[in-house]
C-alpha cells in the first residue's frame, strides 16, 4: 500500500475495517521488520497492523537531492500517514530508530498517539555539548567524500550475508532475511542492490543533548511498553535510566534476545505475548 500521497510505502496485516496500529521501524530496515510478528498482534488483538517503510527506506523513495534524514524529519511523514489513515490517534510500535521517531510523536503531539510500544528504543541518541563541533566534523567529512559504488549481489542469499557481516548490530541470517528482501532491487543484469538511501549511513549533523533528550520524554502522557532486549542496544546507553524516570506511564520488561528480537523465531512469540498482555491492562487509560 501506498500513503502521504505516493511518499511512503507500507505493508499491512489484518482487516481494513479494525482498528489501526502503526509502526515503525528501525535503521536501514523497513516494514518487513515487523513480518513475524504482525500476524500474532493482528490474530490475538483483532487489530489491523500497517507497517511504514519510512523515507529512504524499503520501497519509500528516497528525499531530494540536498536533503537529509536527522530523527524528528520523520516526524511529519509519520503524522501525514496517520491522516492518509484517518486515524485521529492510534498506538504506535517503534523499534530502535523507529522507537525514536514514535516518542517525539508522543511527546509534541499527544492527541495523536494512544499508546506506545517500543522495542530495544527509547528516544534519540545523544551528545553532550562538549562533543558537539566534533560530530558536526564528522559528519560534513562524510558528506564531503566521494560515494563509492552501491554493493550488488547475485544472490538474495549473498545479500543477507553481506548484511549479516556488515550490520550495526549481530543479526543472523534468518532474522534478516525478511528485512534484506524488501531492501534490494534486481537489475536488468539479474544483480540485487540495496533500495535504501547511502546518505542514510552518514553521521547526523547534530544530535541532542541529554537535557534536550530527557525533557522530550517528560512530554509523553500515553501509556509506554519498553522491551529492553538484553542482547540489545539500550543496556549501555547512558541516562537511560532517567529517560525511563521521567515517563510517567511507563511499563519497562527486559527480554531475552537480540537487538531484533521481534524478528527472531524463538523471541516472536515471547514479544508478542508482552505487547499483548500490557494493551489490555492499559485499556481505558489512553490519553484523550
Amino acid at each position: 500500500m501506498v500513503l502521504g500521497e505516493g511518499r511512503l510505502a507500507a505493508l499491512s496485516w489484518g482487516d481494513e475495517a479494525a482498528p489501526a496500529w502503526v509502526a515503525l521501524h528501525g535503521w536501514l530496515d523497513n516494514a518487513a521488520s515487523f513480518a513475524r510478528l504482525a500476524p500474532a498482534l493482528v490474530a490475538e488483538l483483532g487489530i489491523r497492523l500497517v507497517a511504514l517503510d519510512l523515507p529512504g527506506h524499503g520501497h519509500s523513495p528516497h528525499r531530494g537531492e540536498r536533503a537529509d534524514y536527522p530523527l524528528w524529519g520523520y516526524v511529519p511523514d509519520v503524522l501525514e500517514a496517520l491522516d492518509g489513515l484517518n486515524l485521529r490517534a492510534a498506538t504506535l510500535v517503534g523499534h530502535s530508530m523507529g522507537a525514536g521517531v514514535a516518542s517525539l510523536i508522543a511527546a509534541a503531539m499527544p492527541t495523536r498517539v494512544e499508546r506506545l510500544a517500543l522495542i530495544d528504543g527509547l528516544a534519540s541518541t545523544t551528545n553532550e555539548p562538549a562533543e558537539t563541533v566534533v560530530q558536526l566534523q564528522a559528519a560534513l567529512g562524510a558528506r564531503g567524500r566521494r560515494r563509492g559504488s552501491a554493493g550488488d549481489y547475485p544472490s538474495v542469499d549473498d545479500a543477507v550475508a553481506a548484511r549479516v557481516r556488515g550490520g550495526v548490530t549481530p543479526i543472523d541470517a534468518d532474522t534478516a532475511r525478511p528485512i534484506v528482501e524488501r531492501n534490494l532491487a534486481r537489475g536488468e543484469d539479474g544483480r540485487y542492490r540495496w533500495r535504501t538511501d547511502r546518505r542514510l549511513t552518514w553521521p547526523s549533523l547534530l544530535r541532542w543533548t541529554p537535557d534536550q533528550m530527557l525533557e522530550t520524554v517528560a512530554a509523553i502522557r500515553a501509556p509506554v511498553l519498553l522491551l529492553q532486549a538484553t542482547g540489545g542496544v539500550l543496556a549501555g546507553r547512558p541516562h537511560l535510566g532517567d529517560a525511563c524516570r521521567r515517563i510517567d506511564r511507563l511499563e519497562r520488561r527486559i527480554v531475552s534476545g537480540g537487538h531484533h528480537l521481534h524478528l527472531e523465531r524463538i523471541r516472536v512469540a515471547q514479544v508478542a505475548a508482552e505487547i499483548v498482555r500490557w494493551h489490555q491492562s492499559t485499556v481505558g487509560e489512553c490519553v484523550s
